[in-house]
């Protein structure tokens, strides 16, 4: 620019990602990567300088637990986001044996001019999503995970001292630095307030709102309230959570409770709508209980390396004793109609769960893992995330965990009504997962029902289909907590010669 002429940096069969120019535009940094199924994670990394003058590169590092670079303003460091695992383990403050979890990712600042990397994110508890280093001020800015919330940081190289970013939101999604000014601006949402823009004074620490679309459209819109609650297990764990009450609530009533998690890969934040709109479940006369099990990145390394390995030992309990005190705490839920809900590794935890309990008289799954070694071996999702999750746990090595851990192994403990729900192109978890557990069920004569989403992946995205998928969920916890089959039987009317 500006004379428009083009030419191609890169060619051969890998495909170079996360590039970046430096500051003074002589150098781009970028990586490569490739399969390797002989060592965790399973693939290669290679990070890589281009002289964009002669075009010359040079490796500087082959680590496969980074994932991000960005540089620093005068172009001799750069700011790496990646595993604590990363060289050698430098970003762990876990006790020796105790294997990190991939996705609590850390940061870290490397010397170009001496290869020496440096952790900087040791003493934050909050994880990192994204990472900047500015040049105006000269500060490390880094948007994070932080418990139920999405927060910014800041840290002044060489101080140690992290810095909270005042941001006027719950959930930073986006946050965005300005080259000459110390100005930024983010966006994000809260539970009851969808997504706004902020601008940031980053020299007083004050945001202002700069646009509110959501204002004109939701002004007619009655919230109900949200409030954390905390539950305080037996083993003396404090689990973290939150709960959303129905528009008008009265306490002197009795509600049917829906309780949605994930199941400890990571927490559910406070975000407005989303895939799992908890704000219109509330809306349909539920009390929403959100436990945040263990596992969940967000709450320091220690507690998300729970998540490696588990797959239900530690979460299915939780989840259930954080049900049954949430219900003693509050008698306004009723004990009688809790239904159990989450997705993908949340929708395994309930499909594990349900063969654990008889607590739930509902309970929805979609696109949950029913069996750890099919599901560990249908394709590429299956064994990469299983570097994280089931680090050097092989089906051949440790057979038990993976039947004792896998429900369709316990499918005749299920006695509660189960919804399957699945996206028929589903390349994460493969449709095969739903379809195995579905068939087991009704061998076994249990109430169980299944629902394809045509032409959908993981998740649903195309704006009818998503109504369908909402709506059959909806109905069928109507079905079963509520007593009210109408809107299933609407949905899903039996063959007239069916018996």
């Amino acid at each position: 620019m500006p004379g428009g002429v083009t030419r191609r940096l890169t060619a051969g069969p890998l495909s170079p990602s996360g590039w970046e120019i430096s500051p003074d535009g002589k150098q781009m940094v970028f990586f490569t990567s490739e399969q390797d199924l002989t060592v965790r994670p399973y693939f290669t990394s290679q990070m890589w300088l281009m002289d964009l003058a002669t075009l010359a590169v040079r490796e500087v590092m082959a680590e496969p637990w980074i994932n991000s670079a960005s540089w620093s303003p005068d172009g001799k460091q750069l700011l790496l986001t990646g595993g604590a695992s990363a060289f050698g383990g430098l970003g762990s403050n876990l006790p020796a044996g105790v294997q990190a979890n991939y996705y609590c990712a850390q940061l870290y600042t490397y010397d170009l001019a001496t290869d020496k990397a440096r952790a900087i994110s040791l003493d934050l508890t909050p994880d990192i999503s994204w990472a900047a280093w500015s040049p105006a001020d000269g500060m490390i800015y880094a948007r994070t995970t932080d418990t139920q919330y999405n927060t910014v940081w800041r840290l002044k190289p060489g101080s140690g001292k992290w810095q909270q970013v005042t941001t006027g939101l719950d959930v930073a999604r986006q946050f965005a630095l300005a080259r000459d000014a110390r100005v930024a601006v983010v966006r994000g949402s809260g539970v009851t307030s969808p997504n706004t823009v902020q601008v940031i004074d980053l020299k007083k620490n004050r945001a202002r709102l700069l646009l509110d679309p959501g204002t004109a459209w939701y002004r007619d819109v009655v919230f109900g309230k949200i409030e954390n609650w905390v539950a305080e297990l037996d083993k003396g764990m404090a689990m973290d959570g939150y709960i959303y009450y129905p528009p008008g609530f009265d306490p002197g009533r009795q509600y049917p409770v829906i309780v949605y998690y994930y199941g400890g890969t990571s927490p559910i934040t406070r975000d407005f709508g989303g895939r799992y709109p908890k704000n219109i479940w509330a809306g349909q006369d539920y009390i929403v209980y959100v436990p945040n099990p263990s596992g969940a990145t967000g709450y320091g390394q220690e507690f998300a390396a729970r998540h490696v390995n588990d797959w239900g030992v530690l979460t299915a309990p939780e989840v259930i004793e954080g049900t049954r005190k949430f219900l003693a705490a509050h008698p306004f839920a009723d004990a009688e109609r809790v239904g159990c809900m989450g997705a993908s590794y949340g929708g395994f935890l309930t499909e594990y769960i349900i063969t654990q309990t008889d607590l739930f008289a509902a309970a929805v799954s979609h696109a949950g893992i029913s069996d750890i070694t099919s599901y560990w071996g249908e394709g590429f999702w299956g064994y990469d995330y299983g570097a994280v999750a089931l680090a050097n746990r092989f089906p051949w090595s440790d057979r038990e965990f993976y039947l004792d851990q896998s429900p369709l192994f316990q499918a005749d403990k299920i006695t509660t009504p189960l919804l399957l729900v699945h996206g028929d192109a589903d390349v994460n978890v493969p449709k095969g997962e739903s379809v195995q557990l579905f068939t087991a069920l009704k061998m076994l004569g249990r109430e169980v029902e299944y629902v394809q989403i045509a032409g959908q992946d993981h998740h649903i995205l195309d704006h009818d289909q998503r109504i369908v998928w909402n709506d059959t969920i909806m109905a069928f916890l109507a079905r079963y907590l509520k007593g009210q089959p109408e809107w299933w039987d609407e949905m899903y009317p039996a063959p007239k010669d069916y018996k």
